[in-house]
């Protein structure tokens, strides 16, 4: 019993570090873009097949023309979509009507961002969130 504890608390620990180890803590460059968190409205139990307003949180010295955010559900995609709605701010966000998997399940979506920078398109880092996915 006190392996299995001490198991589950190590591993715990390690998705804790694993998880802030995914975004980046340096300063920023001038133009750069950093993706820090996703929001989903209800992020228990949405309903398969059902589009909804995923909020992107991310901080940038600038304001960095965003293109599209790509997400990925357990490893599956990326489905791209054009980024419109931006809201700059400190931090800032930006929203993109995402539709759900078709499959009822648990979920690890992750989001990673394209943005022009220096005439050139760049990628942010990726973060992510768990959601649920429950039949209509």
């Amino acid at each position: 019993m006190r392996f299995i504890l001490i198991s589950v608390l190590m591993g715990g620990v390690v998705l804790l570090l694993s998880s802030c180890a995914t975004v980046p803590t340096g300063p920023l460059a001038s133009g750069e873009v950093r993706l820090l968190s996703i929001e989903v409205p209800g992020g228990v139990g949405l309903r398969e097949g059902i589009s909804y307003g995923v909020n992107v949180v991310f901080e940038s010295e600038d304001k960095p023309e965003l293109k599209r955010a790509c997400f990925k559900w357990s490893g599956d995609g990326p489905y791209c979509y054009a980024v419109k709605d931006v809201n700059y701010g400190s931090p800032g966000y930006f929203t993109v009507w995402l539709r759900t998997i078709n499959y009822p399940g648990s979920y690890t979506l992750e989001c990673y961002a394209q943005y022009t920078r220096d005439g050139g398109t760049r990628m942010t880092n990726m973060v992510s969130t768990q959601v649920s996915v429950v039949r209509k």
